[in-house]
């Protein structure tokens, strides 16, 4: 099968012009099929605080009320997303971007907790494969913005690691998948404070054993579960490094690869 990469970037590439222009360049280099998932960075909050509209978080996770939607939907969907797309396309990429209400490619719904009203965030139910087969047929690099809907007519704001996982298994069965999550570590470390102390390697076993030695810090947990979910769903290997790197994510040169035993 052919190869795809599945690769999501973090806000604090996006906040930054140069570095956002240097990931670009590197992911327009990539020969093959190839789908960028990007994050919002601090764009929406600045907006946000001009407009007056007041942001609310819980554990980190922003409470999406009917303005800040609005604020989301324009910035994510609309100024980030058409950036990206115009920047690879002068790299000679040539790039579609969509959200996830664009040819229905993620459908949602709100989602649902015990006790508290996150407001117009969505839970993914489904992937458009074909729609996502038909656009990498035709050599298109596809850039998807955060943004999904519940076939209701309600637009949803929705975390773009899960919408990165969720598009990775659903095309699996049609491709060798490769999704990179790529931030502003050099992998995951052993030491948090050390950025030379990365895990080239984690599968299941070590996984368990870093776990409970308690060496795997409370923050890349779950980003851990998530990509030994995404291998169990078919995911050929997921990478966790720097944005910088992506060239030697790719090549296994740097960062951590998550593997099947």
């Amino acid at each position: 099968m052919e190869t795809l990469y599945v690769i999501k970037i973090g806000g604090n590439i996006i906040d930054d012009e140069h570095q956002l222009h240097s990931f670009l360049e590197t992911f327009a280099s990539l020969k093959g099929k190839k789908i960028l998932i990007h994050g919002g960075g601090k764009l929406a909050t600045k907006l946000a605080v001009k407009m007056g509209v007041q942001q609310q978080m819980v554990d980190g996770r922003r409470i999406t009320d009917a303005e800040t939607l609005k604020i989301v939907t324009m910035v994510y969907a609309g100024y980030i997303n058409k950036n990206i797309v115009a920047q690879l396309q002068s790299m000679g990429c040539n790039a579609f971007g969509l959200s996830g209400a664009d040819g229905n490619l993620v459908q949602a719904h709100k989602r649902k907790h015990a006790t508290i009203d996150y407001g117009f965030v969505g839970d993914i139910d489904s992937i458009n494969t074909s729609l996502i087969s038909n656009l990498l047929a035709q050599d298109m690099a596809i850039v998807a913005a955060p943004i999904t809907h519940d076939l209701k007519g309600n637009l949803l704001n929705t975390n773009a690691d899960t919408i990165a996982q969720e598009i990775a298994k659903a095309l699996s069965q049609e491709y060798t998948v490769e999704l990179i999550y790529s931030f502003e570590k050099n992998g995951v470390l052993l030491d948090v404070n050390d950025e030379h102390s990365v895990i080239p390697k984690i599968d299941p076993s070590t996984y368990a054993a870093l776990k409970s030695k308690e060496l795997i810090f409370a923050g890349m947990i779950p980003k851990l579960d998530n990509a030994f979910a995404a291998l169990q769903s078919g995911v050929n290997k997921v990478i966790i490094g720097r944005a910088e790197d992506l060239l030697s994510l790719v090549n296994g040169e740097k960062g951590t690869m998550i593997i099947h035993e």
